[in-house]
C-alpha cells in the first residue's frame, strides 16, 4: 500500500515549534536577524515548497527575527504565495540576485534602522546557503563589519533536534527504499548492469511513493572501492558486491542507508564478516543514549569492534556515523574526538564499514533518540547476505 502523500503544509504546531526554538538560540546569542538563503533551512522553518528552487535567477530567502517571519520572494512567486494563507510576511522584490539582496537589507532596516542589531546567515558548516558577495556585502555596509555572523550553531542547535512529525516522514522515507531494493534484488540476475540496477531501484522508489529519487551509488566491486563514482555499464559478475547510497526523498525528508548485495552465494568467511560487521552495527545503536557524547559513542564502536575480533574498519574518513534530517547528512559527526552531547530528538545513521579480501560490509542503521533510549528508525539490515544470482 503506498503511503498517503505528505502534508502540503507544515501542521501549524510543528512550524510553531522550530520558531520557537530558533528564537531561543538567537538569545543565547544575540543573534536579532536570521537570514537564511538555503532551501532546506527556508522550507524547515516556512514550510513553504516552489518549483523556482530549480532556478537561480530570481532567489527567494527568509529573515526571522523576534517579532515575525518574512519572505523575501521575487514577485513572480507571487500567485504561489498567496494562494493559500500563509503563517509569515511576504516582501516583494523585482528584478534578480542584486535586487534580492537590497530587498533582504530593506527588510533588516525596517526593524533596525540605525544598523546596530546582529544578523546571522546560513553559509556555515555543512550548509552553504546561496552564497553570494553581494547579499553579505550588501548587509555588511548597513553597519560595521562584525554586525553580520555565520548562524551554525543557531541553525544546527535547532535543526538536530527532531520533532515525532520529523521522525515519521523519516520512517516513511526508509520504508520506500527498504522496498524498493529489496523488490529489485530478488528480480536481479547476474550480468545486470549498475545502471539497470540502479534505474529498477530509482523507478520502484518512485512508484512506492517518493517525492523523488535523486541519483544514488551503485556499483559492483570485488577490491575495486570506489563509491563516489556514477553507475556504469559494468555488468554483476560471481565473487562482486553491489554497494549503494540511497538518496530518495518523502516530504523533503531523505532516505540515506547503505545496503549491499553479493554476486553468487558467499563463502563462509563473507557470511562470518557479514554477521558480525551486522551486530557490531545493530549493538552500537542498541546502545546509543542520550546524556552520551558522539566521542562516547565511538568509543563504544571501538570496543565492539575489537571484541568481535575484526580487522580495521574503513578509515578514509573520521566518523562512523552522522546526524540526518532534511540535509542527506547533518551534524553532529560520530568520531573520536567529538565531545558534543547527543540529545533527545538527534537522528543518527551509524554505518562503520569493513573492506575485506576484496569485499565490502556496510549497514547503516538509522536510531531516533529519545529520553528513554533508541528506537530504529528503519527495519534493520537482513540476517543474511542478500544474493543476486
Amino acid at each position: 500500500m503506498l503511503p498517503a502523500p505528505p502534508p502540503p503544509d507544515l501542521p501549524p504546531h510543528e512550524q510553531a515549534r522550530r520558531i520557537r526554538a530558533v528564537r531561543d538560540e538567537m538569545s543565547a546569542r544575540n543573534v536579532e536577524f536570521l537570514v537564511l538563503t538555503d532551501q532546506k533551512n527556508v522550507e524547515y522553518f516556512s514550510g513553504y515548497r516552489t518549483l523556482s528552487w530549480g532556478y537561480h535567477s530570481r532567489p527567494m530567502f527568509l529573515v526571522i527575527d523576534h517579532h515575525d517571519v518574512t519572505a523575501v520572494a521575487n514577485r513572480i512567486e507571487s500567485r504561489n504565495l498567496e494562494s493559500r494563507p500563509r503563517d509569515f510576511s511576504i516582501f516583494y522584490y523585482d528584478g534578480y540576485l542584486a535586487e534580492g539582496a537590497q530587498a533582504i537589507v530593506a527588510r533588516l532596516t525596517l526593524s533596525d534602522p540605525a544598523a546596530r542589531a546582529i544578523a546571522a546567515i546560513d553559509y556555515c558548516q555543512d550548509m552553504y546557503g546561496r552564497g553570494s558577495l553581494e547579499i553579505v556585502d550588501s548587509i555588511r555596509d548597513r553597519g560595521t563589519r562584525d554586525m553580520l555572523c555565520s548562524a551554525t550553531e543557531v541553525l544546527w542547535r535547532t535543526r538536530t533536534i527532531k520533532s515525532p512529525f520529523e521522525a515519521e516522514q523519516k520512517r516513511i522515507s526508509f520504508a520506500i527504499v527498504n522496498a524498493a531494493f529489496d523488490e529489485a534484488v530478488a528480480g536481479a540476475r547476474l550480468g545486470i548492469t549498475e545502471v539497470d540496477l540502479c534505474r529498477q531501484i530509482q523507478s520502484r522508489i518512485v512508484q512506492y511513493g517518493a517525492d523523488r529519487a535523486d541519483p544514488i551509488a551503485m556499483t559492483f566491486c570485488r577490491g575495486e572501492f570506489n563509491y563516489a563514482r556514477p553507475p556504469e555499464m559494468r555488468p554483476l559478475e560471481t565473487g562482486q558486491y553491489a554497494w549503494t547510497d540511497f538518496r530518495s526523498t518523502y516530504g523533503g525528508y531523505p532516505a540515506d542507508r547503505n545496503r549491499i548485495a553479493r554476486g553468487g552465494e558467499p563463502e563462509p568467511w563473507e557470511i562470518e564478516a557479514y554477521g558480525k560487521t551486522r551486530a557490531v552495527t545493530i549493538a552500537l545503536a542498541t546502545g546509543a543514549k542520550a546524556g552520551m557524547t558522539c566521542g562516547d559513542l565511538f568509543s563504544d564502536f571501538e570496543r565492539l569492534w575489537r571484541d568481535a575480533g575484526l580487522p580495521p574498519a574503513y578509515g578514509l574518513v573520521s566518523r562512523i556515523g552522522h546526524g540526518g534530517g532534511l540535509d542527506v547528512t547533518e551534524p553532529p559527526s560520530i568520531s573520536r574526538d567529538n565531545p558534543e552531547p547527543i540529545r533527545p530528538g538527534m537522528i543518527l545513521h551509524l554505518e562503520p564499514k569493513l573492506e575485506k579480501d576484496g569485499a565490502v560490509f556496510q549497514f547503516e542503521e538509522v536510531i531516533y533518540i529519545r529520553d528513554e533510549g533508541s528506537e530504529f528508525l528503519s527495519d534493520l539490515s537482513p540476517e543474511q547476505i542478500p544474493v543476486i544470482n
